[in-house]
């Protein structure tokens, strides 16, 4: 029987430059041996990140609020969790859904929301990218 692929859904809003940089470095180091879905607040965010390489690709509410609960993990920026955020992108229903979902997430402090988290460090995004992939993911995918 073929082992289940690992379901990443990265979730991403307003040009998807953040959800596009984590899928293509995701396809770097897991090539095909995860399933990546993209998912847009809009189109553009989601064009970006299939562009990036993600396997399968959707946008909107109905598709995050249906998808979080199916994946095994969700990446993306903190505000993914916050209702409004993303200059309103972000609807309500999204950020429950994230937040409700079973699925293990992994969130990058960037925010352009007035949100604060103590203790974390400022990084650029590439360096956020790689401890996600190197450190937060590859110890628990088997590959």
């Amino acid at each position: 029987m073929a082992q289940k692929r690992v379901k990443i859904c990265v979730i991403d809003g307003q040009g998807g430059g953040i959800g596009s940089t984590i899928v293509k470095r995701l396809k770097e180091v897991f090539q095909e041996r995860i399933e990546v879905i993209a998912l847009g607040t809009n189109s553009i965010a989601t064009a970006a990140m299939m562009k990036a390489r993600a396997n399968h690709g959707a946008t909107g509410e109905n598709a995050v609020v249906w998808m979080a609960p199916r994946a095994d993990y969700i990446v993306g920026p903190i505000s993914i969790i916050m209702a409004n955020s993303m200059m309103g992108e972000l609807s309500p229903k999204m950020a429950e859904a994230v937040s409700s979902s079973p699925a293990h997430k992994i969130l990058l402090p960037l925010s352009q929301e007035r949100v604060s988290i103590v203790g974390m460090t400022h990084q650029p995004l590439p360096h956020l990218v790689e401890g996600l992939v190197s450190k937060e993911l590859k110890e628990v995918i088997d590959v």
